[in-house]
């Protein structure tokens, strides 16, 4: 007997991909409820009538259209309709091991040597249409499991996908190395890119049948250690890696040689320049100090000359006559015999008196000299007054009477100072004898 409202859903395991419902006859009324993860599709006849969303639907002619011609009405007035409804598992399955079943032969191009590989890893799988995974893979079977599609878990050969992914990967492992010129030593680094690779070429196919790969992970890779080809090719490597790292340390030892000589360089620069300029310092240092003591003792001169009431010029010619009176001491005159010396000795007569007569103050220091210089000088004015001896001197002559006392006319008064003077010059002011 057929119920009068039917509940059709389906809560089984996560493995199951799709699932035919048990019950074919539903009758006008009955709720179909899909969950989040599900997707419903009815049939009839082999045909795709509707598919349903994540819900709670009503079995009415006005939700399924395609299902009202054929409608049979039953005994006793129930609407009743024959139809088989399917679950579909949207969820991603998550986990699922692969691995190849047997091992990849390499071409490596740098070494020229092969190699034989093997890969192994994971990945997720979801349904991204129903009504292909139904129609392609469920057929009129009671639904479609996980183990089905991938084998895992049984014999090998035994799941509907399995061998499209061991042929894939098998198929492009090889290429996809040397495509992106891996080094098979250093595979582990581009697990990714595989990874990735593999995934696209796998899902160009899974497509077809309404399934994908969100993720394919490939998470090893077996090297063949034992094999002579790959110890061979093992030691090449560590053979180029040695070098090339020689090369960067010789480099960067040359690098690091030139910048030394370029610091060294610039820091002798820089103390030549420092020491220049030090040496500048200390010369303009200098010479500022040898210009202030010569200001200070030329400021301490001119204080003493103001003080003692004389000028810079009257100093000069103090120096100047102090010098012509050590020269006549000296014996230093311009003259020859005896008519040089008495020459001498006469202008420094005339040149003290006339110091005498400038700088006062000079007169109490030098008056020692000043009065042998008078005698000196008076002597030799009476020889050349009363003579005419010039040149070398004569022969010795008869011993003379004394002299007589000179005439009253020979003495004058110096006009300056009032002395009584009987010398050509005065030997305090420097006056000459006026003429009588």
């Amino acid at each position: 007997m057929v119920e009068a409202i039917s509940v059709i859903k389906y809560e089984g395991s996560n493995d199951v991909l799709a699932h035919k419902h048990e019950k074919e006859d539903f009758t006008i009324g009955s709720q179909l409820i899909v969950h989040e993860t599900q997707e419903a599709l009815f049939f009839r006849d082999g045909k795709v009538f509707d598919q349903f969303k994540a819900g709670r639907h009503t079995l009415v002619t006005n939700n399924i259209p395609k299902v009202r011609d054929y409608m049979k009405l039953g005994t006793g007035g129930v609407n009743v309709f024959h139809c088989e409804v399917y679950f579909i598992n949207m969820i991603t399955q998550m986990g699922i091991r692969w691995g190849t079943d047997s091992k990849v032969r390499l071409f490596d191009p740098a070494s020229g040597l092969h190699v034989e590989i093997g890969a192994s890893g994971n990945f997720n799988m979801r349904v991204t249409d129903a009504s292909k995974l139904v129609l392609k893979l469920v057929g009129t079977t009671e639904g479609l499991v996980q183990s089905d599609v991938t084998g895992e878990g049984k014999s090998y050969g035994t799941g509907m996908f399995r061998a499209l992914i061991i042929n894939k990967v098998k198929a492009n492992l090889a290429r996809i190395i040397k495509e992106q010129n891996l080094n098979i030593l250093e595979i582990d680094a581009y697990l990714d890119v595989l990874s990735a690779n593999l995934m696209t070429d796998i899902n160009t196919t899974l497509e077809e049948y309404g399934l994908t790969m969100p993720e394919f992970y490939v998470t090893s890779i077996v090297t063949p250690d034992d094999d002579p080809n790959f110890m061979r090719l093992k030691q090449q490597f560590a053979d180029k890696t040695l070098k090339v790292r020689e090369e960067e340390v010789r480099k960067a030892e040359a690098e690091a040689a030139q910048q030394r000589k370029i610091v060294e360089a610039q820091t002798e620069a820089q103390l030549k320049a420092v020491n220049a300029q030090g040496d500048a310092e200390a010369i303009r240092i200098k010479a500022q100090a040898e210009a202030e003591a010569y200001k200070m003792k030329a400021e301490a001169e001119a204080a003493e000359m103001q003080m003692k009431g004389y000028t810079y010029r009257d100093e000069t010619a103090r120096q100047v006559g102090l010098e012509a009176m050590q020269n006549g001491i000296t014996g230093g005159g311009s003259g020859g015999g005896a008519a040089g010396g008495i020459g001498d000795v006469a202008s420094l007569g005339v040149t003290l008196g006339a110091m005498g007569g400038v700088i006062n103050m000079t007169r109490d220091a030098m008056a020692p000299i000043m009065g042998e210089s008078q005698k000196v000088g008076e002597g030799f004015g009476n020889v050349v007054a009363g003579g005419t001896q010039t040149g070398a001197p004569a022969a010795p002559a008869a011993p003379a009477a004394p002299a007589a006392p000179a005439p009253a006319e020979d003495v004058w008064n110096c006009p300056s100072c009032g002395k009584t003077l009987n010398s050509r010059f005065c030997p305090d002011c420097g006056i000459a004898r006026p003429v009588q």
